[in-house]
């Protein structure tokens, strides 16, 4: 089946066609380890996991390299570290920093059924490669030091007689379109002010490496080189896919395709650019001051990761998506439908069996994952409607979507909203049980105590009286 994909360099649907179908090669912008990732640092993890599966439905799991990174180095993780190891010396509470982020993210992301890529590597385990892009670039002309600084020269790329894209070119910019709208650092040493940072000085007690083009004092990468030097060890310097954020298209991205472009000679980094839209909550954008910054770990404790990965895939990958309780509870009620129907063991299972062509089809069209999910809504009417109710087609449809992950999900679901549906009821039952307590009724406490167990409901007693929690 031909699959088809939006290219946001070239501005169109193109079919997909791999430099080496026995080698799909993707890479996807991962996290920046220094705090709880938020719901929209969920939507690329989700979007670019349905193609993974897809891809290795296509070609085969042996025949697709996943790589997504893990940035360890980063202005936001020293102060981060700062802030919460005062007491230790900087790299030590860096390291403490990376260490208990990563084990989060890793949490948060399994629990939304997010396959692990092939590779996860990390920037700090990649300087000798940075180097190396950075070394190139000085001497093809492309980049140059200054005050213990490599920066890298846009008009330099621009002016350069070869193949090499246009700087800009992506994201569809001139360079006097970008000095106007850009945030862009203004500095002495800067040759033009579009030039950007592959290498800075490191400020005392910070991470700090040899630095590369001659320059004596140590320092550290810019963000930028990170994900070159990443993509081409794992990659290759000319690959298929590279995806990741709208927001992440200028600078991040166009800085990427210049820096490798121009050290490797190459026309094209990735064959595809691929791009989720925003994500904004209850028809704002989501932020901490308006109070709406909303983090998976915090969303997990109430909604199974299925439903949060369901409402997430309701909307077009590449589309605006209005993250909100109303279509949460709506995801809730479709997976309970669907989840009802199939055998708790996943014994309907089977990897290598053909999927339903038209859910497939969907799949492989942009990942038009509304249509993939109309067509799961009727893969159910059909179940229900067929004696014996096999649900074989419909199970193996969520799975490919990453729906079903090894259990049923309609137990957990109900448990996990009991909450919010029966509080009322749980309440009155904590008080009779009280009541009961206080007249030495402990039988019909006990009583009481062990209904509340079988609703999912734990209490706990102390001086200040009884609270209770859902237990999963």
């Amino acid at each position: 089946m031909e699959l088809r994909l939006y290219d946001t360099l070239t501005k169109e649907k193109r079919t997909f066609v791999p430099l080496d179908a026995e080698n799909v090669r993707m890479y996807v912008c991962g996290p920046t380890v220094y705090d709880f990732a938020h719901i929209g640092n969920a939507r690329p993890v989700i979007v670019f996991d349905v193609l993974f599966r897809l891809l290795r439905h296509l070609y085969g799991e042996a025949h697709v390299k996943y790589v997504r990174n893990i940035t360890d180095v980063d202005d936001k993780i020293n102060d981060r570290a700062a802030r919460d190891f005062p007491g230790l010396p900087l790299n030590e509470a860096i390291r403490k920093v990376t260490e208990q982020t990563g084990k989060q993210f890793h949490a948060d992301v399994d629990a939304l059924g997010a396959l692990r890529p092939s590779v996860e590597p990390r920037a700090t385990e990649h300087i000798v490669e940075m180097r190396e892009i950075i070394e190139r670039l000085v001497k093809g002309g492309f980049a140059y030091a200054a005050e213990d600084h490599v920066l890298f020269s846009p008009q330099a790329m621009n002016a350069a007689n070869s193949s090499l894209p246009r700087y800009g070119a992506l994201s569809n910019r001139s360079l006097d379109e970008m000095i106007a709208g850009a945030r862009v650092d203004v500095a002495p040493y800067k040759k033009d002010n579009t030039d950007f940072v592959l290498w800075k000085p490191s400020k005392p007690g910070e991470p700090s490496w040899p630095s590369p083009a001659g320059i004596k004092a140590e320092g550290r990468p810019g963000w930028h080189i990170e994900c070159s030097a990443m993509a081409w060890k794992h990659l290759g310097e000319h690959f298929d896919i590279h995806g990741g954020g709208i927001d992440l298209v200028f600078p991040h991205h166009e800085n990427e395709v210049a820096q490798t472009c121009c050290a490797f000679h190459r026309e094209r980094m990735a064959n595809t650019w691929m791009h989720n839209g925003f994500l904004q909550v209850e028809g704002e954008k989501m932020s901490k001051s308006l109070g709406n910054f909303i983090t998976i770990h915090e969303l997990l404790k109430d909604w199974p990761g299925e439903v949060l990965r369901l409402n997430m895939l309701k909307t077009h990958y590449r589309s605006p998506i209005d993250w909100t309780m109303k279509a949460l509870k709506e995801s809730e009620k479709t997976l309970l439908e669907w989840h009802e129907l199939l055998p708790s063991d996943g014994s309907w299972n089977s990897e290598r069996r053909q999927k339903h062509p038209e859910l497939l089809a969907a799949l492989c069209d942009d990942l038009n994952t509304p249509k993939a999910i109309a067509e799961l809504h009727g893969l159910r009417t059909a179940a229900v409607l067929t004696p014996g109710r096999d649900a074989t087609a419909l199970g193996d449809g969520l799975q490919l979507l990453g729906l079903f992950n090894g259990s049923n999900v309609a137990t957990r679901v109900s448990k996990a909203n009991l909450a919010t549906h029966d509080a009322a009821k749980i309440t009155q039952l904590i008080e009779e049980r009280t009541a009961a307590r206080a007249r030495k009724d402990f039988k019909e406490s006990d009583r009481i105590r062990d209904l509340l167990a079988a609703m999912g409901v734990a209490i706990k007693d102390s001086k200040d009286g009884t609270t209770w929690e859902f237990s999963r």
